[in-house]
């Protein structure tokens, strides 16, 4: 791992640097809303998951959803954040279509859950990896709000009320992100998180997980300010970019905003403060409203529910049943598996991923088998767009492949045309590797045979040989040919090294 380093824009005046805080919002995993017993089934007819609670009709109180406030204390538990025993919801005041009260059922002053840290391990093609910690701010819990449809009618504008009152945990981070493929790497990590936790699904393109992306401009060192005093001045005026689902478009739209920006400072204009949308066809931010303060949603407790106090004994009791989560499995899986850190955080990074491994790997050379999941068997589902889990090799049956590697039945060459007629569905490796004899040749008398018959048909090439011994790879590739890529390689090499004295 290197250290960090800043990423910086050439601008006209010089460098420029880049300050984000994300703001996460995580849908809550939990079978019915946060103050009313409407299901969250994604997928339902428009209007139909919806509670006289949730349509906001006269009279109507809300109820709060033990299940979620139980599942926002775990994610804070997983953010290694303080978890406060009081809590308080506020209504926030605000006027859209798609939110029937006229105002959000949120967290402000006093949220259920307080400061926290994560270490991000970040992936910059063409450098070394790195990792960083990023401050969490808070994590509070909020009602979701119905979604506006405008594609339906030229002249009018339907809601659907089905999202309306869905519990979310809005996860704030501090500014402590300085670059695109830091923001990616943070909203990855998180989303690792609570999958892991089991709080949230994470699925980004249902927009279950979504982000919004603060993101202001400044000069190099001005950041350092910031840090010692925590004057905002110090900083440069931030825009919102509104409900990000996607690690690619969240870097594509932090760039462009950060060069918006820029353009704007140096050209002697004023960065406006406000929420922006990202259009991934012109690859360009857009205006959607000017960005609200806090007084601008004129908060206050919501008379309707009483303070949230939580007892000590009910935390501790959550926390005794937090799974392993991410760093925690990559450490043991460096430890107990000999596994590299970058190996070990690729295969961590998704709980699928390290549950396939840990079969595939059980009882056999758990290094090799990270090599065959994360390069064989990963390679082939990206280049065909295919989750692991509509893999056409099982990892029982990729054990099994790994197996006759192990044991020398199959040689790595060999496996891979074996894995090729796995994922083509002709069947387990054991059966493929009998039924086409590809058993690997490693009788030392018949591989000397051949070794004997190639040198003495190659007087040149054994004169070169022992002057440039690197030459050695020509008379490896021709016994691998004629023994029609069967032959035991190490075998090879030292019948070879044995029989030309080098």
């Amino acid at each position: 791992m290197t250290e960090r380093t800043p990423f910086r824009i050439k601008g006209e005046t010089g460098d420029w640097e880049v300050v984000m805080g994300l703001e996460i919002h995580a849908q809550v995993a939990s079978n019915a809303k946060l103050f009313s017993g409407a299901s969250t089934t994604f997928g339902a007819d428009p209007n139909c998951n919806v509670s006289l609670v949730d349509a906001a009709m006269p009279g109507m109180l809300p109820v709060i959803n033990r299940f979620c406030v139980e599942q926002a204390i775990r994610t804070g538990l997983g953010l290694k954040a303080e978890i406060n025993t009081y809590s308080r919801f506020d209504r926030k005041n605000y006027f859209y279509p798609d939110l029937p009260q006229g105002y959000q059922i949120s967290q402000f002053a006093h949220p259920i859950v307080g400061e926290g840290e994560i270490e991000v391990d970040v992936e910059v093609p063409g450098k070394e990896d790195y990792s960083f910690p990023c401050r969490i701010e808070r994590l509070h819990l909020e009602q979701d709000a119905g979604k506006s449809i405008h594609d339906m009618d030229p002249n009018s504008t339907y809601v659907d009320l089905n999202r309306s009152g869905v519990a979310l945990m809005e996860i704030v981070s501090k500014p402590d992100i300085r670059s695109p493929a830091e923001a990616a790497a943070y909203v990855k990590k998180l989303r690792a998180i609570v999958i892991a936790l089991g709080t949230c699904d994470g699925d980004m393109e249902k927009g279950n997980l979504r982000a919004d992306v603060n993101v202001s401009v400044c000069k190099p060192g001005q950041y350092e300010k910031f840090r010692e005093t925590g004057d905002f001045k110090h900083l440069g005026t931030r825009c919102e970019l509104k409900n990000m689902n996607s690690y690619r478009f969240i870097q594509q739209a932090i760039e462009y905003e950060a060069r918006r920006q820029i353009e704007i400072i140096e050209g002697g204009g004023k960065v406006d403060q406000e929420t922006r949308l990202f259009d991934p066809v012109k690859g360009e931010t857009r205006s959607m409203r000017s960005k609200e303060d806090a007084h601008d949603y004129r908060y206050f407790p919501d008379p309707d529910l009483l303070p949230l106090e939580v007892e000590q004994a009910w935390i501790e009791e959550i926390r005794a049943s937090l799974p392993e989560l991410p760093d925690q499995k990559r450490a043991r899986f460096e430890k107990d598996y000999g596994l590299s850190r970058y190996d070990a955080g690729v295969l961590t990074s998704d709980a699928d991923k390290a549950a396939f491994f840990e079969e595939a790997a059980k009882g056999r050379d758990a290094k090799l088998t990270a090599n065959w999941v994360t390069q064989e068997l990963f390679g082939y589902l990206n280049k065909e767009g295919l989750e692991l889990s509509e893999s056409p090799v099982s990892a029982p049956a990729l054990g099994g492949l790994i197996e006759l590697i192990s044991n020398d039945t199959i040689s790595g060459k060999i496996a891979k045309d074996v894995f090729a007629r796995m994922i083509a569905d002709e069947g387990e490796a054991a059966a493929i590797v009998e039924k086409h004899g590809l058993k690997q040749v490693t009788d030392t008398g018949a591989i000397e045979k051949v070794v004997d018959e190639i040198i003495a048909a190659n007087p040149d090439q054994v004169a070169k040989v022992k002057d440039k011994p690197q030459t050695l790879g020509w008379f490896v590739g021709q016994v691998m040919k004629a023994s029609g890529g069967k032959a035991n390689p190490k075998a090879v090499n030292d019948i070879l090294k044995a029989k030309l004295g080098i």
